[in-house]
């Protein structure tokens, strides 16, 4: 079983270090433009899952299309046949993209963690955890970056090393997307460090005739009358 939190590591060191090894700049734009980010937007609004996004998992599942499902591509307007199957068909793109998000593992609509690693973790998940289980980047998240050079699986359970993934990554569409609108940031959970719980010292005594403070006269005399009288 894949370790995610250490995944969520991985991915967030290769996000700090990558360098774009081809442009992205023609889809970022269409991702980031004002009508398709809307759209991307409202999806955001029924779901909780940010509209960048679903915006690079369009990208990377239907180059855009705004007529295939968002879960694996396949047409609006028919049952899906492809992972996640038997989905649709769906009216709109909008509802596809809610059930790929809300009804479909990995479900994303429930994560919380939307920083860096989160966000590449979650869209890599979706795309399978192959790669991770070999310790290889998945080219789904870093293709057309220095971060993966080559090795793909070219169909379900068969993983061929030579072969180099053409499609624009994730990571490297997101980069690009950042040029564009740098109101794109990510968002941890942070759990609030708990103040440690401390065991309150009891009072100090009260001082009586038979236990009087320390230092006063009535300290002195009771001292001295156990000195003369011996007692202890």
């Amino acid at each position: 079983m894949t370790d995610l939190v250490a995944l969520k590591a991985a991915n967030a060191d290769r996000w700090a270090r990558a360098k774009l090894t081809r442009s992205f700049s023609s889809g970022a734009k269409r991702l980031v433009a004002p009508g398709a980010k809307a759209r991307y937007q409202a999806v955001t609004a029924r779901t909780g899952v940010p509209w960048f996004f679903v915006a690079v998992a369009h990208e990377r599942e239907a180059s855009q299309n705004w007529n295939t499902q968002l879960g694996q591509g396949d047409p609006l307007g028919s049952v899906s046949v492809h992972v996640p199957k038997g989905r649709g068909p769906f009216k709109t793109w909008e509802d596809g993209a809610y059930d790929a998000l809300v009804n479909c593992a990995p479900f994303a609509a429930r994560n919380h963690d939307w920083s860096i690693g989160g966000t590449l973790t979650m869209l890599e998940r979706y795309n399978g955890l192959g790669y991770a289980a070999r310790g290889k980047p998945s080219p789904y998240i870093w293709s057309g970056t220095d971060q993966y050079v080559s090795g793909k699986y070219v169909r379900d359970g068969v993983y061929d090393a030579r072969v180099v993934d053409q499609q624009p990554g994730c990571a490297g569409l997101l980069l690009s997307m950042m040029e564009f609108d740098p109101t794109i940031t990510f968002v941890g959970t942070t759990i609030p460090a708990r103040k440690p719980s401390l065991t309150p010292k009891p009072p100090p005594p009260v001082p009586s005739i038979a236990a009087p403070a320390q230092g006063s006269i009535g300290a002195f005399f009771v001292a001295l009358f156990k000195s003369l009288f011996g007692r202890k």
